[in-house]
C-alpha cells in the first residue's frame, strides 16, 4: 500500500458523527447543571457525563474501522502523527483558554494562590497530557486548566495501545479484555453508586476501567460486523442516544443502571448509527454536529470555571440563571463553530499536507 493511501481517510459512518455532535453537546448542558443543582436526582440530564463512555466506544469503532487494514503498513510513527495531528491541536487551544480564564477570571484569583511557576507547570502539563491534580480549588482535577482533558490522556494511552497490540489482537482475545473491563465498571458502580469518576486522582483509575471497556467494546462491534441497517435516520438515533442521558438518576439504582447502559445500550447505539440512513435533508445539520463536536468539547469547560465562581460570587436567582445558561449554551457552540473554521480544521489540514509530502518523497 502506498503511503498516500496510507494517509487517506476512509469514508465516514456519517450519523455516527451526528450523534458524536449530540453527546458534545450534552455534557455542556452536563456542566452547567451540575453546578447549579448539587442533587443529582434534580438533574433532568442527570446521566449526562455518560457520553464520555459513548465516545470512548465511538473511538473504537472508528480506529478499528480506519486502521486496521492500514496498520501493518503504516507503522507506529506515522500512526502517531496522524493521531496528534487529529487531536493535539485541540488540547493545546483548550490548555491557552484555560490559562486565559486561570489568570483573567473576573470571580477568582487563582493565580494569585499558585504564582507564576505553578501556573506555568500547570499549563506545559496540561499541552503535553500529563496529569498534575494540584488546584484543591478546582478538585484535584487531573487537569486544572481543561478538565475534559483527562478523557483526552486517556484516548492518547488506548490510541497507543491499539497501535502497538490491539490491532494485532484477535476477537477472542477482545472479549477476555472487554469482560475484565465490564467486571470492573459493574464493581466501581456497586461500590461509588455511579460512574462519574475519572477526572480527578482519588479516582484516577476508574478512568482506565471506562475507557478499556467502552474502546475494546467500540472495536469488537466494528469487527464482528455488529452494524445492524435499519431507518431510523439522524433524528430517530438521536432519540434513542438521549434516552440513556435522561433516565432518572437514584442512588438506589444509578450504580447499576449506568454499567448496563455502558456496556449494553452504547454498543447497540454505534452499531445501530452504523447502519442508519441518512436522510439528505439532514445532511448539514449532521455534518455541522459532527464538525464542531469535538471543538465544542475542548473549548468549553475553561468558561464553566468563570461560570461556577460566578455562581457562587453572585448567587445569580434562577430567573437570571433561565437566561445566562441558554444563551451561554449557543455561545459556546458559536465559538466552537469559529475555532473548527478558523483554527482547528486549517491546523490540521496543514499538517496533514506536510505529513504526506515528507512521506511521499
Amino acid at each position: 500500500m502506498s503511503n498516500e493511501k496510507l494517509l487517506n481517510s476512509r469514508p465516514h459512518f456519517k450519523i455516527l458523527d451526528g450523534m458524536r455532535g449530540l453527546a458534545a453537546l450534552v455534557v455542556v448542558i452536563f456542566h452547567f447543571m451540575e453546578i447549579i443543582i448539587t442533587d443529582f436526582s434534580k438533574i433532568y440530564i442527570a446521566h449526562g457525563f455518560l457520553a464520555v463512555d459513548f465516545f470512548f466506544c465511538l473511538s473504537g469503532f472508528v480506529l478499528a474501522y480506519a486502521y486496521d487494514k492500514r496498520m501493518p503498513g503504516m507503522g507506529l510513527s506515522t500512526f502517531i502523527k496522524l493521531r496528534l495531528i487529529r487531536l493535539q491541536s485541540l488540547v493545546i487551544i483548550g490548555s491557552v483558554l484555560g490559562l486565559l480564564t486561570f489568570l483573567f477570571d473576573p470571580f477568582s484569583n487563582l493565580y494569585a494562590e499558585y504564582g507564576f511557576k505553578q501556573t506555568a507547570l500547570l499549563f506545559i502539563t496540561s499541552v503535553t497530557m500529563i496529569p498534575y491534580p494540584i488546584v484543591s480549588e478546582r478538585y484535584f482535577n487531573l487537569f486544572n486548566l481543561n478538565a475534559p482533558s483527562w478523557t483526552l490522556f486517556w484516548e492518547y494511552v488506548a490510541n497507543f495501545m491499539y497501535a502497538v497490540i490491539l490491532f494485532k489482537v484477535g476477537k477472542k482475545v477482545l472479549s477476555a479484555m472487554a469482560i475484565l473491563a465490564a467486571l470492573a465498571l459493574f464493581y466501581i458502580g456497586w461500590q461509588y453508586g455511579n460512574l462519574l469518576g475519572g477526572w480527578n486522582d482519588a479516582t484516577f483509575f476508574h478512568g482506565l476501567a471506562r475507557i478499556s471497556f467502552s474502546f475494546i467494546m467500540g472495536m469488537l462491534v466494528f469487527r464482528s460486523g455488529w452494524i445492524i441497517k435499519n431507518k431510523l435516520g439522524l433524528l430517530g438515533m438521536c432519540a434513542l442516544l438521549m434516552l440513556a442521558f435522561l433516565i432518572p438518576y437514584r442512588e438506589s439504582w444509578s450504580g447499576l443502571v449506568e454499567p448496563l447502559i455502558v456496556v449494553f445500550y452504547f454498543p447497540l447505539l454505534v452499531a445501530l448509527g452504523a447502519g442508519a440512513e441518512l436522510s439528505d435533508k439532514h445532511h448539514k445539520i449532521n455534518k455541522l454536529s459532527g464538525d464542531i463536536s469535538y471543538p465544542l468539547y475542548m473549548t468549553h469547560y475553561p468558561f464553566m470555571w468563570v461560570f461556577a465562581n460566578y455562581v457562587a460570587v453572585k448567587s445569580p436567582n434562577w430567573e437570571e440563571l433561565a437566561w445566562v445558561i441558554p444563551v451561554s449554551v449557543l455561545l459556546l457552540v458559536g465559538f466552537a463553530y469559529l475555532i473548527t473554521e478558523f483554527v482547528d480544521f486549517p491546523i490540521r489540514r496543514y499538517l496533514k499536507n506536510k505529513l504526506k509530502a515528507i512521506l511521499l518523497q
